[in-house]
């Protein structure tokens, strides 16, 4: 069995549409990220100046410490919120490279069924034992791939799960201190 130049040249055309999407989706997160730095770095400036004046105008140290406690609430809420949305874009570019992975993977699955059937056809008499090995290690890749995406669900699932314990916790015990 042979490839012919058409199936080589789309081969490598797929290739390279795959890794433009994959590099894509990599700028477009890391601009979004970038965004959300200077939107934040930008707030953080005017927030401190606002609040070195607000601490440099205090009458006393009783207002001055009452300036620095209010400011510390929502400085921290924005942190959390800051946190909050840096995992939210790792986790939706996360979950757009899987997309991707597991739809090159089903192609791949398909190319390789289809060139071992073929291959099963013109094999020589006598070679079903190696064809059904093959087909036994194509089916244990399909099965260690299949339980490798569940654990990485599972495993993101989990961090989602923490980071909204941790966020609600940070926030509870801010509003808690800040309170007294």
């Amino acid at each position: 069995m042979s490839i012919n130049p058409q199936q080589f040249a789309a081969a490598n055309k797929a290739a390279v549409d795959s890794l433009l999407s994959v590099a894509n989706t990599a700028l477009a997160s890391a601009e979004r990220i970038a965004n959300l730095n200077f939107d934040t770095a930008r707030s953080l400036l005017e927030e401190t100046s606002s609040s070195a004046k607000a601490l440099l105008g205090a009458k006393d140290v009783q207002e001055a410490i009452s300036i620095q406690a209010s400011i510390s609430k929502p400085n921290v809420d924005k942190v959390v919120s800051y946190s909050k949305s840096v995992y939210e874009i790792s986790a939706q570019t996360q979950e757009q490279l899987t997309k991707m992975v597991e739809a090159q993977f089903g192609d791949f699955q398909k190319n390789v069924s289809s060139m071992l059937e073929k291959a099963a056809k013109s094999a020589p008499a006598g070679s079903d034992v190696a064809v059904a090995a093959v087909q036994s290690a194509i089916a244990a890749a399909n099965s260690a791939f299949d339980n490798m995406r569940k654990t990485a669900q599972q495993v993101t699932e989990m961090a989602q799960s923490n980071i909204a314990a941790t966020t609600s916790a940070t926030t509870k015990a801010v509003k808690k201190a800040t309170s007294k």
